[in-house]
């Protein structure tokens, strides 16, 4: 296909021709007129007719070709925009796939996200509850404890008591037992006053 420049120079090349094919017939005309011949007027005239003739086939063969030539670039033109068209319906198509894909894979990690935090909620609250548990026993194991300390402070003190009492129960037992020898002491002296008063009587 030749470039547009070169069909410019071409079309001024016809253009220029037909122009001057007119001129050429206007200036014999103007030529024959003042020889007042009737024959080289009229063979002037007939010669003007097919020049002009001429320059009109040779603007009407430019003229249709410019419209071949606009039509074939239009065609060209618009078979561009259909292909441009088609690669932006396919990359439209595309884009919207690549979109969809993603939106699609974006729904599934926010559905899988909803997931974790499902289950991260239920394991907190299991734990909320075992704490809630585990506190409760603790403090009943602490209560417990208390009142086992409590307790064992109680028996101290009752087992001090009874130590005390058990020590004193020893000292009086100790006493007693002085007491129960020098009562003896004193009975086996009287017997053996009494026997000897026997004797004696």
């Amino acid at each position: 296909m030749a470039s547009p420049n070169a069909r410019r120079r071409q079309r001024s090349t016809r253009v220029a021709v037909a122009v001057g094919l007119l001129v050429a017939s206007g200036l014999l005309v103007a030529a024959t007129v003042p020889t007042g011949s009737f024959a080289a007027v009229l063979a002037a005239a007939t010669v003007a007719v097919l020049l002009g003739a001429a320059a009109l086939r040779i603007v009407h063969s430019e003229l249709m070709t410019s419209r071949r030539l606009a039509q074939a670039d239009r065609s060209a033109q618009a078979k561009e925009y259909a292909a441009l068209a088609s690669a932006r319906a396919d990359e439209n198509a595309e884009f919207v796939t690549s979109m969809t894909e993603r939106l699609a894979d974006r729904d599934a990690d926010l559905t899988e996200r909803r997931k974790e935090v499902t289950d991260l909620e239920e394991a907190v609250a299991l734990a909320q509850t075992n704490v809630v548990e585990l506190t409760r026993r603790a403090d009943a194991e602490t209560k417990r404890a208390d009142a086992a300390v409590a307790e064992r402070d109680d028996l101290r003190k009752r087992l001090a008591a009874a130590e005390e009492r058990a020590a004193e129960a020893i000292v009086r037992l100790a006493e007693l037992e002085q007491e129960l020898d020098v009562v003896r002491a004193e009975l086996v002296a009287w017997e053996s006053t009494h026997v000897d008063m026997r004797k004696h009587a």
